[in-house]
């Protein structure tokens, strides 16, 4: 539902002043502007941007907390995205496609049932999804444990659709309208696409 966001790059000749042709230093041969510069992180495992899924139409509970760790705002990735999730019992991952990203959900604790395009396993803890860009996903927690999850983006856009429907936690969380989520959804048609119940 996220529009990705496009960087140009622009090439900076650089000329010697002298008839005879100087050879450019390495670092201001090429500049990249509008580019952000990626900065290494180590994180603990609570350790990223915190936020909470605000309540939605239908659903008046606050959503699951999850915590954007990396991405072009956290440390400045320009082609990945990872985030974590837990899913308490009785909660899902509703069904929807990324049609430009394909994504790898990792399984750390837990079990849940997951249904992936026609298929439907039941995965355990150190179980691994690869979601292909396009293809529906949905996923609902097996017993009473909740299910501890990492999603790792192969291109950015999803963060900012899960930034639109959420607060930094701490914040107060206000329930989204109807109009506010249909807006949501409709912003980031690029980036998740969910199906109707």
């Amino acid at each position: 539902m996220r529009v990705p966001i496009t960087l140009g790059i622009c090439a900076l000749l650089v000329c010697g002043c002298a008839s005879a042709p100087s050879t450019p230093k390495p670092e201001t041969a090429i500049t990249k502007p509008n580019v952000i510069k990626s900065t290494p992180l180590t994180l603990e495992k609570d350790e990223g941007e915190r936020r909470v899924v605000r309540p939605w139409p239908g659903h008046p509970d606050p959503g699951e907390t999850f915590i954007l760790k990396v991405d072009p705002k956290n440390g400045g990735s320009s082609h990945l995205v990872l985030m974590t999730a837990d899913l308490a019992p009785g909660g899902a991952i509703h069904a929807h496609r990324h049609p430009n990203a394909d994504e790898i959900l990792i399984l750390q604790s837990g079990a849940a049932r997951v249904k992936l395009g026609e298929s439907v396993r039941d995965l355990h803890a150190g179980g691994i999804v690869f979601i292909p860009a396009g293809t529906w996903i949905s996923a609902t927690p097996l017993g009473k444990d909740k299910v501890s999850m990492v999603a790792i983006f192969s291109a950015p856009g999803f963060e900012d659709f899960m930034r639109a429907g959420s607060v930094r936690e701490g914040e107060k969380n206000v329930p989204l309208s109807e109009a506010e989520n249909e807006q949501i959804e409709k912003m980031h048609l690029a980036d998740v696409i969910y199906k109707e119940p």
